[in-house]
């Protein structure tokens, strides 16, 4: 039995500093906003959502931040009960940014997004903190920690524990 090897591509602190590069430009692009909503997809998404709007409310902006949480099956997407931790009512007219930890196909993020899209927002923009590029679906991350080429059956881990959020390739 073979024992799979696991790299270390992102270190805590790594994972810091990409989270701040997005957080900056989140800040950057939604200045003159007053409201901005965070939603991170359950569970690793939620996360690095949860990261990011910490590191937001350390930059002088001067709008609202909201997090919310989006919950989905992703092992059974298609038959899955999509459910967001506030009325989807909430993001009629509102600037919203969805997080996931890793982009790959794109399934789970073009599946949140239909959901999502059932409200009348102002502004959608995507946000992954590793972006693997092994595009199923028309989705894209406008914002993305890192751009990594990988092999279709190499395997992308983000890990929490107390030293922090770490990325292995598998």
């Amino acid at each position: 039995m073979e024992t799979s090897v696991k790299t270390l591509i992102l270190s805590p602190k790594k994972v810091q500093q990409k989270i701040a590069r997005i957080a900056h430009q989140i800040a950057e692009q939604n200045f003159e906003e007053s409201e901005l909503i965070i939603i991170g997809i359950k569970n690793r998404g939620f996360e690095i959502a949860s990261q990011l709007a910490k590191l937001l409310t350390t930059i002088d902006v001067d709008f609202k931040i909201s997090l919310l949480s989006l919950t989905l099956d992703k092992r059974n997407i298609k038959n899955a009960e999509v459910t967001l931790s506030e009325p989807i009512e909430n993001l009629d007219n509102k600037n919203v940014i969805l997080v996931d930890d890793v982009l790959n196909s794109g399934k789970t993020l073009i599946y949140a997004v239909k959901y999502i899209l059932n409200s009348d927002l102002k502004k959608l923009t995507t946000a992954v903190l590793v972006d693997r590029r092994h595009r199923k679906f028309p989705i894209k991350a406008d914002l993305a920690g890192l751009t990594l080429s990988t092999t279709i059956l190499e395997h992308i881990s983000v890990e929490f524990d107390n030293a922090g959020t770490s990325v292995y390739l598998m």
